[in-house]
């Protein structure tokens, strides 16, 4: 009951694309509208190209049905568009459904894959290398496994980028303690917003050849790239290029999701993880345990094939499909450059560029007199700075030390989905928090 000195709150600590105000992609809810009411197949207000998407994928459900269980590796026709749309974006670089795992979200597979790596006891328990900053379902699910988390730390001062020797470092590190078998990479980043370069990808896959190491990509913001000159490249069409010694050998899993990218359907928990090079019997294991699950949710399915099979020229949505897919990603883009900039006029605040994601991360400095007073209130100085935050502003991010950060810095992450009018109140907004926390705390 206590009035505050805002109206409302503003959850700018998540990267949830709809509640945060982005339009659904029409013809993604056309379609799984029509597969879960096949009623509505005989209505002239469906285009015909969503009905027969929505009728080809009926016909791989039981009882054509989504209400029906599917395969533990997900509905067959629909791994089969996973399987092209990779060799499409690949550039021809073949891809086996067989290969192809369904999932809830991404996050369902990384934590399936991480199952099936972690062993040993001791000194031989699994190291499961992650970046820092990271995101926090590493940690996470690293933690529930029992596990040993492995830090590798990205270059702050080179816009966060991934550097071999740092890899190289943690790893010798880590030899000590337990045996590092697992490498994750998040490529665009999250919550640095990096897009790696191909040379990068090139040094971390002949690391991951060297040291006998299971790669773990995380690409869910491959739609997500917004810099002059960044690209996305795949780990699977570089690791494919650098020839069989390595594509024949280098463990590998990438994953996609419907949550990020230009789709932004977080509630639908589609996703599909691709995994290379895995020996048969291990692969028999995976199935087994995928299988304790039954399957992934069908409507998630469903929504997953309209991200690998959406309109091509010639067919009717095409036109409105390019139109919502361009508008939403031309606008993450400026709303990325804005942030930015923003941030960076602020005496105290760093932001690297946003090359790529959804989230800017920025380095604060904080006083040594709040640093004093988040200690007496037993608080990482950064959450003391996103709580006053909070408390003073109704803006809600998240803290660095949620992520990891190194030792004496400071950051918080705060998502860039907001409409732009609200984006640019709410960067004012943290502006003039900052500058007088500073004056409050000099």
């Amino acid at each position: 009951g206590i009035k505050k000195p805002f109206t409302e709150v503003i959850k700018a600590n998540i990267g949830d694309a709809h509640a945060m105000g982005q339009r659904p992609i029409t013809f993604l809810r056309q379609v799984v509208a029509l597969c879960t009411y096949p009623n509505l197949l005989d209505s002239p207000s469906f285009p015909e190209d969503a009905k027969k998407r929505a009728r080809r994928i009926l016909q791989g459900c039981g009882g054509n049905s989504l209400g029906a269980y599917t395969a533990s590796q997900g509905i067959n026709c629909i791994r089969e568009d996973v399987a092209s749309y990779i060799e499409r974006r690949d550039g021809g670089v073949p891809a086996d459904p067989d290969n192809i795992y369904l999932t809830t979200g991404a996050s369902d597979g990384i934590a399936s894959i991480l199952k099936i790596l972690v062993s040993g006891g001791g000194k031989s328990r699994t190291g499961v290398m992650i970046p820092i900053p990271q995101y926090p379902l590493y940690s996470a699910a690293i933690s529930e496994l029992d596990a040993i988390q492995v830090n590798y730390y990205l270059d702050e001062e080179n816009c966060w980028s991934l550097d071999v020797n740092e890899l190289r470092r943690s790893l010798n590190e880590a030899k000590g303690y337990c045996n590092p078998k697992v490498l994750c990479i998040i490529n665009p980043g999250n919550p640095t917003g990096q897009v790696q370069s191909r040379k990068c990808i090139e040094d971390v896959i002949h690391f991951a050849w060297e040291e006998k190491l299971f790669l773990l990509a995380d690409e869910v913001y491959q739609d997500n790239v917004y810099s002059e000159g960044c690209q996305f490249h795949s780990f699977k069409k570089i690791l494919y290029e650098m020839g069989p010694e390595y594509s024949n050998n280098v463990e590998l899993a990438s994953f996609h999701s419907t949550s990020k990218g230009y789709m932004g359907e977080c509630g639908y928990r589609g996703g599909y993880m691709e995994v290379l090079n895995l020996h048969p019997d291990i692969k028999g294991q995976l199935v087994k345990l995928l299988s304790v699950r039954l399957c992934p949710p069908v409507s998630g399915q469903a929504a997953m094939d309209i991200v690998v099979n959406p309109p091509v020229p010639g067919e009717e949505s095409y036109s409105q499909f390019i139109k919502e897919k361009e508008s939403v990603l031309n606008n993450l883009a400026k709303k990325a450059k804005l942030t930015e900039d923003m941030f960076n006029k602020v005496p105290g605040i760093h932001c690297n560029p946003l090359q790529g994601a959804m989230y800017a991360f920025p380095r604060i400095f904080i006083p040594s007199k709040a640093i004093e007073e988040a200690k007496a209130h037993k608080m990482a100085p950064d959450m003391f700075y996103c709580m006053k935050l909070l408390e003073e502003t109704g803006i809600c991010v998240v803290p660095g030390s949620g992520f990891g950060q190194r030792e004496g810095t400071y950051h918080f992450r705060i998502t860039i989905l907001p409409p732009i009018d609200k984006l640019k109140i709410l960067l004012e907004k943290v502006k003039d928090f900052h500058i007088k926390f500073l004056e409050k705390y000099a």
